[in-house]
Parts: structure tokens; sequence; C-alpha cells
């Protein structure tokens, strides 16, 4: 079997990328990650890494970092993904983000890139809890965010989202679809916390605080500025309700129920994830 890649992950690092990553590997499917570290690298900043990233590449998975909310996003995945397809990709599978208008442009770009596409239009991920910002919090006892506590989310799996692009990079059936992914029911954050807790036996609590309140928090740690509108942005426009529904799109992609959140709480603190 060759082992020359035909399948591009860009962010290779990232919560998915890896986890695709990962899955192809398991399969014997030759992949290359795409990120700075990578070999070659590549940078979403650096068009010059472009090119080479994408040498015998037939197939390409697409997040675009840091986020496709960012001005000028659906721009320049459109430029990556013509790019992507004047090199010989033929098969594009893009990561974007639910009720978010700015990712939707982004998904028109690959939609009218030339190429079979599919989009993983995904709600927010379970994993945000243990592997981002948000972990740091909880270690401490206490996640504040700017969203009210009535706001309700269909936290959707990583894995969940790895299993369906594998799937679409590979096989047959999923080209020309949206699939719209959300876990199988609706949580809030404060929900979403009480479950972390009863499940590491750990005093835990959500605070919901004012978008002022969380920037000035971010600037006294020293993230950013960039950073800070962008999670800000994120939690005002994006979290704000308008996702507080269900779909049947990971059902669609794989035949099955999506994963649910408690499900991933138990392995994740059987992990030591929240372990202090």
């Amino acid at each position: 079997m060759t082992t020359t890649p035909h399948t591009l992950v860009l962010t290779g690092t990232g919560k998915v990328g890896s986890r695709v990553l990962a899955r192809l590997a398991a399969a014997e499917v030759p992949a290359r990650g795409g990120s700075r570290s990578g070999r070659p690298p590549f940078d979403w900043e650096n068009r010059d890494t472009w090119r080479p990233a994408l040498e015998g590449i037939t197939a390409v998975y697409i997040a675009y970092y840091p986020d496709l909310a960012v001005p000028g996003a659906a721009e320049v995945v459109e430029e990556f993904a013509g790019l992507a397809v004047a090199n010989g990709a033929r098969r594009l599978v893009l990561l974007s983000g639910r009720g978010e208008a700015e990712a939707e442009r982004s998904e028109l770009a690959i939609r009218k890139a030339g190429a079979e596409w599919t989009i993983l239009r995904s709600s927010w991920f379970s994993q945000n809890f243990s592997e981002s910002f948000m972990l740091d919090s909880l270690l401490a006892g206490d996640l504040a965010l700017p969203v009210d506590g009535h706001v309700l989310e269909p936290f959707v799996d990583a894995d969940d989202l790895a299993e369906i692009a594998v799937a679409a990079l590979t096989g047959d059936g999923h080209a020309g679809e949206l699939y719209e992914l959300t876990g199988p029911r609706l949580l809030s954050f404060g929900d979403a916390v009480a479950e972390i807790a009863k499940a590491t036996g750990r005093e835990i609590r959500y605070t919901p605080v004012t978008s002022e309140e969380y920037s000035t928090a971010l600037a006294g740690q020293g993230v950013p500025s960039d950073a800070i509108g962008l999670l800000t942005y994120l939690f005002d426009e994006v979290l704000d309700g308008r996702n507080a529904s269900l779909t049947d799109g990971v059902e669609r992609a794989l035949g099955r129920a999506p994963r649910d959140f408690t499900d991933y709480v138990r392995a994740a603190a059987a992990a030591g994830v929240w372990r202090v």
C-alpha cells in the first residue's frame, strides 16, 4: 500500500483535527496534518505554505483558525479551496459553525470550489469543557461566562464530528451534504457544569457574568485583545439561544444517535481531566 499522503487535515493539532488524523491512521489511510508544526508546515496566514502542503493531496478537511467568524475568513477559505482544487483535490470537507452568518459565507465558497463537498455545521463541542480555555476555570471551581443561565445549547461530541469527517473524506454517500450537527439534548452551561461536578465529586459552580466583566477578566489574564474580541462575539452573538434546537445530522451521517453529554463527562472524569 502506498504511504504517500493523499488526505490533508488542517488544524491537525486541534480538537477535531487530531481525532480525524488518529482515525485515518487507524484505518491506514495516508494523511498529512496541516499545522505550523507539520511537515511541511501549514499556516493560514502564510500563503507560501499552502501549495507544499497540498502536494499530492486529493481530499482536504478544512478547519479555519482561529474561527470562520473572523472578518475576511470567507475570502481566505475561498482562495485556499480554489488552490486545492487546482492542485488536484477532488473532495473538500469543511468544519463550520452553527448559527454563524460569517461561517455560512465560507460554506458557499466551498460549494462553489469545483470539488465534491461536505459541510459539517457544528454546535459547540462538549470537549470545550476539557480541552479548551474553560478547563482552568473548572479546575478552579468556578466557570464564569457571559451566557445567560437560561440559554440552552445542544453540545456535540468532537468524536462524532471526527467520525463524520473521516466518513466524508474516505467514503461514498456524503458528497453534497450539509450536516447540521448537535448532541441528543439541550443543556444550559449551568446544567453542563452540574454534570461535571457530580461526576468528579467536586464543588464547581457556573456564574453568568456580563461581557464587560468577562473581557476585563480575560485581559487581566493576559489574553490578547483579538482573542477576547472573538470569544465575546461568540458568546454574545452565537450563544444567545439561536441554536436551542436539535437536529438529525449525526444520525443521517452515521446511522446512529449522537453521543450524549453524560457519556462524554463520564469518560473525561474517569481520565482525570478535572482532577485537582
